[in-house]
């Protein structure tokens, strides 16, 4: 439910913060300075982005789950992480427009067991934890509102290619883990709020970015891991991207 509320309750700032900026915009006898006026006309234009995010796994078990006599329950957790990133991005027409987008993110995704029998310490409770330093080589089409005094909204859509560094697939001391391949791809969208400023622009955007490729290098001989058949990502973004 974690990776459900936050992202909405994110996503209510920003329409807040949104709604207000255009109240504001329209109320009769304001004046607005418009910032950055001749800025739609760049055929191009360079960022960089920070950000937060919310990953898990999305599971499916293999039949010999069900005859497992050692792993009782194997679920997927919440977890967050962090990430960097820069963009650039190029005028297509005045609605549309294109951007790059590679990031570098730092995230933890969890899996608990419950176990019939006791592990370490006589725990019959365990989370295992594979930890991921992911570059993510995004492509995306904007598609952006008119602009109402130093604001604008947009929606994105695109196709990212992601590589784990930090893969453990080819581990060799794989006894207890869970082993995730290098690769992944999958289709992102997201929404984001442009507040221009007079020297840049202060972007917050919120996506969904799922992989759809099966990540699980599975191996029947490790019993935190041949409970299931296939693993893939899920991740909900949250980022700010200043422009210039």
């Amino acid at each position: 439910m974690l990776l459900i509320h936050r992202p909405k309750s994110l996503l209510s700032i920003l329409l807040f913060i949104a709604g207000v900026s255009c109240l504001h915009a329209q109320l009769p006898g304001s004046t607005v300075e418009i910032n950055l006026h001749d800025h739609d006309s760049k055929p191009y234009y360079f960022g960089i982005s920070i950000g937060g995010n919310l990953s898990r796994f999305h599971t499916q078990f293999h039949p010999q789950f069900l005859l497992h006599d050692s792993v009782l329950v194997a679920e997927p957790t919440n977890s967050g992480g962090l990430s960097l990133g820069l963009s650039a991005t190029a005028r297509i027409s005045d609605r549309f427009q294109a951007r790059f987008n590679p990031q570098l993110f730092f995230m933890e995704r969890n899996i608990y067991y419950k176990l019939a029998h006791p592990y370490n310490n006589n725990e019959t409770e365990v989370i295992k934890k594979v930890e991921s330093v992911t570059m993510s080589f995004p492509v995306q089409i904007k598609f952006q509102s008119d602009r109402i005094g130093n604001f604008r909204v947009y929606t994105l859509a695109g196709f990212k290619a992601d590589i784990d560094m930090a893969s453990n697939a080819r581990s060799k001391r794989a006894e207890e883990l869970v082993k995730i391949e290098k690769n992944d791809f999958g289709p992102e969208l997201g929404i984001g709020f442009n507040f221009f400023f007079p020297s840049f622009i202060f972007s917050p955007e919120i996506k969904i970015s799922n992989g759809i490729r099966n990540i699980h290098a599975r191996d029947e001989n490790l019993r935190f891991s041949n409970v299931f058949d296939k693993i893939q990502s899920r991740m909900i973004v949250f980022t700010v991207h200043l422009e210039g």
